[in-house]
């Protein structure tokens, strides 16, 4: 078939990759000039499935008030009222249930687990570098409080039978020696051996590559204001004046995705989750971390890439306001200098935002619509590059008519078309 990809971040490019690799004719299309320079430019770097977890859990909405009086806290809300933003956050606190936390986390890991298998093939099959690493990631506790809440996640690890280790101090340094200075502070620690690291960037712009000597085609500063409909199909895409015609298109527009499937009836239930990030260059390697540690008290990733050192996290709800707040930069300064004071310069550091396209229940869309030949592969919120190679090879196979090697019955939009009919209750069963 011929196939049109709206969207070239990580998961425009690895979708692309795997329907190329199926033997379809696919064109992607972007309004950027080159591939993943949105939210894919500067994340985390952690591709953590065992930490995969929905934000809405319960006592999150507590914890969400306690928040708001705090300097350095994890997650901003502006309270601005804003329809879209009010109703997406209706839908979150219903999900904020211990019930459906764990149907959530499941489909999560699921997902997550099987996109580091794919990830792992595809790393071997073509040799593709990002300043990749396989050494897992260590969660750092500061309160007993926090070791104690961790239950609930080791429960859905051990049921989902991700291996993971239950550390003290001495534990986490033995893993991370540059948080020797940091023991005193140290509650205890979760460890996840299965986990890797790497820079989202450079892998998303080296596969954007190797799919374009595959016969890929990418349009670059194109930018894609409709769809066009006859029946139950779209027949084209419009950029502007221009139809682009293809058998069937892929929406992987992230934050922006309900926009463009809005005038056709489909009400993406996505709202931008505002992320930053400091890069910066390592001054001393033996105070650096070696994989990525992740502040549980600030929710902050401090991750090793290379000769570099990336600080990703915090979530503001605040539309698609895309200024740098120098408080959210002070909020990772300091997890950054508490836990690898001396590694690096933080002044030196480059700070970025973007914004992560987040559904209610935390779970990406990915599928079919009620349009026979409109699939959707977004809403992957924070763990877009956790779940990218899976996602790019989940809806290869959904578009290709294959079965899928995981189960995808529950990570499309009909979900929520189930739940509207059940009175807008979150889906507690896969």
């Amino acid at each position: 078939m011929k196939i049109v990809i709206l969207g070239s971040g990580v998961i425009g490019v690895t979708s692309a990759w795997y329907l190329n690799q199926a033997g379809h004719e696919v064109t992607v299309i972007d309004r950027e000039a080159g591939p993943a320079l949105e939210t894919s430019f500067g994340n985390a770097g952690e591709i953590s499935p065992g930490y995969s977890a929905p934000w809405a859990a319960p006592g999150i909405p507590m914890k969400a008030l306690k928040w708001m009086f705090m300097r350095h806290a994890p997650l901003v809300i502006n309270l601005r009222p804003d329809a879209h933003k009010v109703g997406w956050l209706g839908k979150m606190l219903l999900n904020c249930t211990s019930a459906a936390y764990a149907v959530n986390k499941s489909r999560m890991v699921r997902i997550a687990e099987y996109s580091r298998d794919c990830l792992r093939d595809l790393r071997a099959e073509t040799g593709i570098h990002y300043d990749e690493r396989t050494q897992g990631t260590l969660q750092v506790f500061r309160d007993p409080h926090q070791v104690e809440s961790a239950a609930k996640d080791i429960a859905v690890l051990k049921a989902d039978g991700v291996p993971f280790e239950v550390l003290d101090a001495d534990g986490c340094v033995a893993y991370e020696p540059g948080l020797k200075k940091f023991k005193p502070q140290i509650a205890g620690g979760l460890r996840l051996p299965g986990d890797e690291t790497g820079d989202c960037f450079k892998f998303t712009n080296a596969l954007g590559e190797m799919a374009k000597a595959k016969g890929v085609t990418f349009r670059w500063n194109t930018e894609i204001t409709g769809l066009e409909t006859e029946g139950d199909r779209i027949v084209a895409a419009r950029a502007g004046a221009e139809r682009i015609t293809a058998d069937a298109f892929i929406v992987a527009f992230g934050s922006y995705s309900p926009f463009l499937v809005r005038p056709l009836g489909i009400n993406l239930p996505i709202y931008p989750l505002k992320g930053y990030s400091l890069t910066v260059p390592i001054r001393d390697e033996a105070r650096a971390p070696v994989s990525t540690v992740m502040d549980e008290t600030y929710k902050v990733a401090i991750t090793r890439l290379g000769d570099r050192i990336r600080v990703g996290g915090l979530a503001e709800i605040n539309g698609f306001n895309m200024a740098l707040d120098p408080r959210r930069r002070a909020t990772l300064d300091k997890s950054l200098t508490d836990l690898f004071e001396g590694a690096c310069d933080p002044a030196e550091a480059l700070f970025w935002c973007g914004l992560r396209p987040m559904t209610p229940d935390g779970t990406p869309i990915i599928g079919r619509t009620r349009f026979s030949n409109l699939y959707l592969n977004t809403g992957h919120g924070t763990l877009g590059w956790t779940m990218s190679a899976g996602s790019g090879r989940l809806i290869a196979d959904i578009v290709s008519g294959r079965k899928t090697e995981i189960d995808a019955t529950d990570l499309g939009y009909d979900r929520y078309l189930s739940e509207r009919q059940a009175g807008h209750k979150p889906a507690l069963a896969a």
